[in-house]
């Protein structure tokens, strides 16, 4: 545990922490230390964020959910960096090594790696060479040759021969000594900074394919890989054509591009490195940061040529590895990040997007040879029928199919029909399209659903217990249906990484991941609120202070007992004690209950607070709901009291007025045009509808219908300078676009969303002269690609296409969509 003193020093480093978040983030307020301490009380207590965010607004002076996951992992972070300080101080006390000014040092370290660099020379090592040297005994030639280069090395080395410890030659004594040397320059945490700082600054990534190992050696005949094999091999290595012979300064890289550099060198396809561009390594610039960190300068003395090469030699073996093992894992640690939040931020648009409502809805799966499933969703999302039709080939049976789902949507007075956007997705939506137009008495409205994870959802063991006795694919139609009435309710059932809305997110650590998208899917429900009559288990256990046992817990009573009453009631469910009542009733809404005030998101908590308004207004509770200008009747200052404060006065009275409010938009629909059904339907400048499937810090990527997303990169998202493509679209929109051109060999193609500007001419490739790795300063540099964007966008986004491309939106393919 942390001491007051560190505590608060903990509260006011993450105070300013979070306020220069919001000079990025102009959203998000600044905060002060005793915010930061107040929230970190509740959560040490077991509050949750919606919780917080929602209900315990005085407390914090109304730190947004946003503020409070990221103070959340920030203080596990400095949490687990002062467990480590502790272990670091305990373990150099043990050696008899510490000291008071390194005691200091230790306790300031701001990262895990400032303390790393620290704790380095205490680590318990291996036996490495420089110990084995000290072994020998030629610490002392070490320390001669160091601190008195006058004298000649081979003549000082002759006095430490020693054949019984294998020092037979003044070279084998002089290459120990280097071994001491460089492990104690090495073990320099100032030292490392310095070097590590130039270098993430200076150097640049370079990139090359990996020879085969075939190609060096020929294999034996029972080693030989299949055609099928090489085939397989050489589809997966073109992906990363533009990296074969490829660099970039190490500080502009995106994160896009450093994750694809990653998973080449993970399939075996590119080798990495980092490196300084310079002549020779003598004039290396880090070898000079070294000699000026340790004051050494090369003259005419019997002793300099060989400390400089010494130096030198440190470099190459000791310093370069390490440097670039670890700045390779902080720009790949950087980049999981920007990832993770690509994914959590396009999860919440998706989760957020609009609902359809209550309304009966058919969903189709499509497929041609085994047929469209169709499942008749009911207004509370239950089956009401099923059935298999085959419009396609090869039965072809069209006018069947249309009959069929004509009866269906007249029986159960459907409203809508949800279209998977899978195999014959298109055809399928001109079915439903010629049905409207042959029964334009049933009032239908379509609509293509994306159907990813649907067939995860479909073989899980949940699917089974709520769907029993469908067939697999049948509960696919049964999910689209319901993906439509409510996307949020429906795609909490299925795993957030399989619903397939980020950037290389299998490259990412997956446990950050996991965490991101469950937070993200925890805020979205809470936001919502849920029917505690209605909802399913994976719905509930999202809500605050529950989890999937309460959750099953909760389903089971509402079998046994029927619909609750009462949030009071939900006391008597198994596990359903004080403190989860209190983390979870405001989100559990009761409708058409007891109280009124249970279908609303006014905590039970407060209802004391509602009966004094009804008071102070003479009137009921339930004339209260929905009751108009409620805040201009009833004066805030006139309610505020000890239990009551200002912001949670006026969060009842706003519930109030509008009870349940859903943060989510209006439903409406897209209609893709008819005339465009393939990639070869796709004209230059033709102009289409679209959703917004896909957003990355390189652009968006649009369903227009046609089987295959199409891309609008970064600089074609507007008319102005866009730095954020998030900042323009979100996941989900529904967007005007224009196609720029279609790649139809390689399925590609190129949008654009500033629809005034023409189609550029398709600009040709010019070959770039770029450094071979391991033999920089032999080159000229990159040659200046044209781009697409006007002069005004091409600052900072000419950085986010492919290296070695032209401006042409279909060669980023190859380089950014590599997930499938």
């Amino acid at each position: 545990m942390l001491d007051q003193s560190n505590q608060q020093s903990l509260f006011n480093q993450l105070a300013l922490e979070l306020s220069s978040e919001s000079q990025v983030d102009q959203a998000l307020e600044p905060v002060n230390a005793e915010q930061v301490a107040a929230a970190v009380g509740l959560l040490d207590d077991g509050a949750s964020v919606p919780f917080i965010a929602r209900y315990r607004k005085e407390a914090t002076q109304g730190m947004s959910d946003t503020h409070l996951r990221k103070l959340e992992d920030r203080l596990a972070y400095l949490r687990d960096l002062a467990q480590q300080k502790t272990s670091a101080i305990e373990s150099i006390q043990a050696q008899g090594k510490l000291t008071p000014p390194l005691r200091q040092r230790l306790l300031d370290a701001q990262t895990k790696q400032q303390l790393a660099d620290l704790y380095l020379p205490f680590r318990t090592k291996r036996k490495s060479k420089a110990s084995q040297a000290i072994e020998a005994g030629l610490e002392p030639l070490a320390d001669q040759l160091w601190q008195n280069p006058n004298q000649d090395p081979m003549t000082v080395a002759k006095q430490y021969l020693k054949p019984d410890q294998k020092i037979e030659t003044e070279k084998q004594a002089l290459d120990g000594a280097r071994q001491i040397l460089a492990e104690r320059w090495a073990e320099s945490p100032e030292l490392i900074t310095i070097l590590r700082d130039h270098f993430r600054e200076q150097s640049k990534i370079f990139s090359k394919r990996k020879v085969a190992a075939e190609n060096s050696a020929k294999p034996a005949p029972a080693t030989v890989k299949s055609s099928a094999d090489a085939a397989k091999q050489a589809k997966k290595a073109q992906k990363f054509v533009d990296y074969y012979d490829w660099n970039e300064p190490l500080k502009k890289i995106a994160s896009h591009r450093v994750l694809a550099l990653f998973r080449g060198r993970r399939e075996n396809v590119l080798n990495l490195a980092l490196e300084i561009e310079h002549p020779s390594e003598q004039t290396h610039p880090c070898v000079g940061l070294i000699h000026q960190f340790l004051e050494f300068s090369a003259q005419e003395r019997p002793g300099d040529q060989w400390l400089a090469q010494a130096i030198a030699w440190s470099w190459r073996v000791k310093f370069h590895p390490k440097l670039e093992n670890d700045l390779l894992a902080e720009i790949k640690e950087r980049a999981d990040q920007d990832s993770i939040e690509v994914f959590a931020c396009n999860l919440k648009n998706l989760l957020m997007s609009a609902p359809a409502g209550q309304k009966v809805t058919i969903g189709l799966d499509p497929g041609v040879r085994t047929g469209v499933k169709v499942a008749v969703s009911g207004n509370m999302g239950q089956v009401l029928e099923h059935t298999t039709i085959y419009p396609h080939a090869p039965k072809n049976q069209w006018d069947q199919s249309i009959a069929v789902l004509a009866k269906l949507a007249l029986k159960h007075q459907a409203e809508l029909v949800a279209i998977g956007n899978g195999t014959a997705s298109r055809e399928t939506d001109k079915l439903v399209s010629q049905l409207m137009k042959t029964h334009p008495e049933l009032k239908l409205k379509k609509a293509i659903v994306n159907e990813a994870g649907a067939s995860i959802y479909s073989a899980s063991e949940y699917a089974s217990r709520e769907l029993p006795g469908l067939d697999v694919s049948i509960r696919g139609a049964v999910s689209i249906a319901r993906r439509l009435q409510d996307p949020l309710a429906e795609l909490v059932k299925i795993e957030p990484k399989a619903i397939g809305v980020g950037q290389y997110q299998h490259d990412v650590s997956q446990p950050k991941l996991a965490r991101s998208l469950e937070s993200v899917v925890e805020d979205c429900v809470n936001a919502v609120g849920v029917d505690v009559n209605t909802a399913s288990t994976p719905l509930l256990a999202r809500i605050a202070g529950l989890n999937t046992t309460i959750a099953q817990n909760i389903v089971g009573f509402r079998e046994q007992n029927g619909a609750f009453k009462s949030r009071e009631q939900l006391k008597q469910v198994p596990r359903f004690g004080n403190k989860t009542f209190e983390q979870a009733a405001g989100f559990l809404r009761i409708h058409n209950g007891e109280n009124i005030l249970d279908g609303t998101a006014v905590h039970p908590e407060c209802y004391p607070l509602v009966h004094k308004i009804a008071n102070q207004l003479d009137t009921q509770v339930p004339q209260l709901v929905r009751r108009e200008n409620l805040q201009a009747a009833v004066p805030t200052e006139q309610l505020v009291d000890e239990q009551f404060g200002t912001l949670t006065v006026q969060d009842v009275l706003a519930e109030l007025e509008k009870p349940g409010r859903d943060p989510r938009p209006e439903f409406s629909v897209v209609e893709f045009r008819d005339d465009v059904q393939t990639l070869a339907d796709l004209k230059t400048d033709m102009t289409l509808d679209g959703i917004v499937t896909n957003v990355t810090n390189f652009g968006a990527f649009v369903d227009v219908g046609v089987h295959h997303d199409g891309l609008v990169h970064i600089s074609a998202l507007a008319e102005r300078f866009v730095d954020n493509p998030h900042q323009i679209v979100k996941a989900g929109d529904q967007v005007k676009v224009k196609v720029l051109a279609v790649d139809i060999d390689r399925q590609r193609i190129d949008l654009t969303m500033r629809l005034g500007e023409p189609a550029p001419a398709r600009p040709q490739s010019r070959p770039q002269s770029r450094h071979p790795v391991g033999k920089p300063g032999k080159s000229t540099k990159p040659s200046k690609q044209p781009q697409p964007a006007k002069a005004a966008h091409s600052t900072q986004q000419k950085a986010a296409l492919p290296p070695g491309k032209t401006g042409t939106f279909a060669d980023l393919f190859a380089a950014m969509k590599q997930e499938g």
